[in-house]
């Protein structure tokens, strides 16, 4: 039996929810027990948490023993790679679990299935995995449907001889949980230290070119949605878009768009199957949205920067940006 490595779970918040008490609760019951886990906040103004939360952070750990800590940075400093990439600096674990503050474990078994996975860094083994995303309980029609579509039943490992089948979807991977051997994560130079979105996908990118492999484990879950409207749709799309656009060398050699279409076109005949005529405008403006943004996003640089400010969902990114 391999024996087991010491892992850090990584999370970024902002303004933490109930969510974020969810998901420290089930990380205390893992089988799989991390070494630390470590959370990197954005505004200590907006560090509100419940009372038994904030005594396990005041403890410096949780119910169960897991050394707990949280270190505050302000909003001009957060960014997407580099704010993950400065918590990954600060510990020394074998195994990078990095969270978002929303992604709630759906049960106990979650970084163990992960983490056996991974292989030991060298090429052409796993250097990184990334969990099934579940829809919560207030999750929308579409959005439910989004997620099966995006996070399947079946669990797959892809490696570079896989694009010229799958395109863009070789690179996926999603740091709403994904876990990255150490070894192979410092190789490739960790995160880009400044980036807009999509941290996750460039780092796999390079795993992927390297020789690397990423797994999709669809029996490690977490419940993780979000009901977006066509506006919010826009400006995620539009920072998805700019990272592309930022990274030719990545994603200029990859088929993109068809897999949108193909969303759109497999999005409407279940809804038509089940019945959800009436949801057909929403998929439609919903899809609008989502192209417009992304087209903007891709030719971003030809836009006044007032313009630009304004499609983007992470506004504060741009301070520092020439284009």
């Amino acid at each position: 039996m391999m024996e087991k490595r010491t892992i850090s779970v990584i999370i970024p918040t902002y303004k933490p929810d109930k969510r974020f008490e969810q998901l420290i609760e089930g990380l205390e019951r893992q089988t799989q027990r991390p070494m630390q886990i470590l959370v990197i906040n954005t505004e200590e103004p907006a560090w509100v948490l419940s009372s038994a939360l904030k005594a396990k952070f005041e403890a410096g750990r949780t119910g169960s023993g897991i050394p707990l800590a949280v270190c505050h940075i302000g909003r001009e400093e957060f960014d997407h790679g580099g704010t993950r990439a400065a918590a990954a600096a600060m510990t020394d674990a074998e195994i990078l679990l990095f969270m978002t503050q929303d992604a709630v474990p759906a049960d106990e078994y979650l970084i163990e299935r992960l983490v056996q996975r991974l292989g030991n860094g060298d090429g052409e083994t796993v250097a990184a995995a990334y969990a099934r995303q579940l829809p919560a309980e207030d999750c929308h029609f579409l959005e439910r449907y989004t997620r099966t579509f995006n996070y399947p039943a079946q669990s797959v490992v892809r490696s570079q001889k896989d694009l010229p089948r799958l395109g863009i979807k070789t690179y996926l991977c999603s740091n709403v949980c994904a876990a990255y051997v150490r070894r192979a994560y410092e190789k490739m130079g960790g995160f880009e230290k400044q980036i807009i979105f999509n941290e996750d996908m460039v780092l796999a990118a390079r795993l992927i070119k390297a020789g690397y492999r990423i797994a999709y484990e669809a029996d490690a879950q977490v419940i993780h949605s979000h009901n977006y409207s066509g506006a919010q749709q826009f400006h995620r799309n539009f920072d998805l878009a700019v990272s592309q656009a930022d990274y030719p060398e990545i994603f200029g050699q990859v088929r993109s768009e068809s897999e949108g279409i193909r969303l759109v076109k497999d999005t409407a005949r279940y809804l038509m199957k089940n019945g959800r005529f009436y949801l057909l405008p929403k998929l439609i403006w919903q899809s609008g949205c989502k192209y417009l943004g992304y087209f903007a996003g891709k030719h971003y640089r030809r836009l006044p920067a007032a313009w630009v400010r304004w499609c983007s969902m992470n506004r504060n990114f741009w301070k520092n940006k020439l284009f």
